[in-house]
């Protein structure tokens, strides 16, 4: 069985401050202003790594007014745990696997 992992979104993740506004939007719903406070990160920079993680289908908007807010899709973080539990239970499964030289 051959178990593919997403390069493009592991990129996404691969950014620190990416990681960091998923890791604050695992837990609760956040403004760009919020995550300007928690992350210290300039408004225009913050905008975007929010503009990359929504293109990659990681996080989706709520319009509130004159702000929007920004909410983690868990489905995108379980679809890429699977792949990596996958290719985990492939590389456990053939442990004894050897091939000649």
């Amino acid at each position: 069985m051959v178990t593919s992992v997403d390069t493009e979104l592991l990129k996404v993740f691969a950014d620190p401050l990416r990681l960091r506004i998923v890791t604050l939007l695992a837990r609760e719903t956040l403004c760009t202003t919020h995550l300007v406070e928690e992350t210290g990160a300039r408004q225009t920079n913050l905008s975007n790594h929010l503009k990359v993680l929504r293109e990659a289908g990681v996080v989706e908007t709520e319009p509130c007014g004159r702000f929007t807010y920004y909410r983690l899709k868990p489905e995108v973080l379980e679809s890429l745990a699977g792949r990596f539990a996958d290719l985990a239970a492939t590389a456990r499964a053939n442990t004894d696997a050897k091939r000649s030289c």
